[in-house]
């Protein structure tokens, strides 16, 4: 008898839990993520007229209405263009990031039934989608900061930190969203009016000053994206580097929000190309 040592025995049982099967298989996939990512971005500014250009006129218009109706309402906060601009860009970036992320899902189920593909792939081309257009509107937001005499420090080094806790959140919401949204499709839509709502609950085109000190306290325990806003918009608008009082609650609701979000999605996954 031949004895074939080149026979791999699969055994089941040794498989590791699903949500780090899934990160191991993220790696491995890592280019066919990357194809995901150019195909979303070529495709966002192939089809627009104005390309990349109306990734930085988009907020630059919401900014000029909002200042041209709030402008006299918070006359007390100076420059009140690029302090508007700087909180938008932060909710821009997560709302069209997790939404993209669900929408990605959807597209992709096609495929899904077909081929093998980590289901996380597509939520992961979304924020990495999402980071480029960042990336582009920080074109307008410094010529709005030097049309109002906003210094650029140093400061604006510690931008990547709160961009990657927003990447995290949003990839969190994102994925914990579409485990629910491929079972009731009414979710997605549910969670575009929430977003709305959401976004008049956190301090984007308003001082938090202005919040009654309860409602203020409240908010800032309930409401994640008020930590995120502000991260975002110390470097930016004030030129300072955020205390870790301002840090921790961030990083460690961002953590929590990722890690959920990827083991319900993950425990899920299997099914979902049944579900699509």
């Amino acid at each position: 008898m031949i004895e074939n040592r080149h026979t791999q025995v699969y055994d089941s049982a040794k498989r590791a839990p699903r949500p780090i099967e899934e990160l191991r298989q993220v790696f491995r996939y890592r280019y066919l993520i990357a194809q995901l990512l150019r195909r979303d971005v070529m495709t966002r500014y192939k089809r627009s007229v104005l390309g990349i250009a109306w990734t930085m006129i988009n907020p630059l218009g919401t900014m000029l209405v909002l200042s041209i109706a709030f402008s006299q309402v918070f006359k007390f906060v100076e420059g009140y263009s690029a302090f508007v601009l700087s909180g938008l860009m932060a909710w821009n970036f997560f709302s069209q990031a997790s939404t993209a992320a669900i929408i990605n899902l959807v597209w992709g189920g096609g495929l899904l039934k077909r081929v093998y593909i980590p289901r996380t792939a597509f939520a992961l081309a979304a924020i990495g989608t999402g980071l480029v257009n960042l990336g582009f509107s920080l074109i307008p937001l410094v010529v709005v900061l030097l049309i109002n005499r906003i210094p650029i420090g140093w400061a604006f080094l510690f931008l990547p930190v709160p961009v990657l806790l927003m990447a995290m959140f949003s990839l969190g919401v994102g994925l914990l969203i579409s485990s629910f949204a491929i079972y009731y499709p009414d979710v997605a839509e549910m969670y575009q009016i929430i977003l709305t709502a959401w976004m008049y609950l956190t301090p984007v085109i308003y001082p938090a000053e202005v919040m009654p000190e309860f409602a203020r306290n409240l908010v800032q325990i309930l409401n994640p994206m008020y930590w995120m806003v502000e991260l975002f918009r110390a470097p930016i608008y004030l030129g300072q580097i955020p205390g870790w009082s301002a840090i921790w609650p961030s990083l460690l609701v961002c953590t929590l929000t990722l890690v959920i979000g990827w083991w319900v999605f993950c425990t899920r996954s299997d099914e979902m190309a049944y579900r699509i």
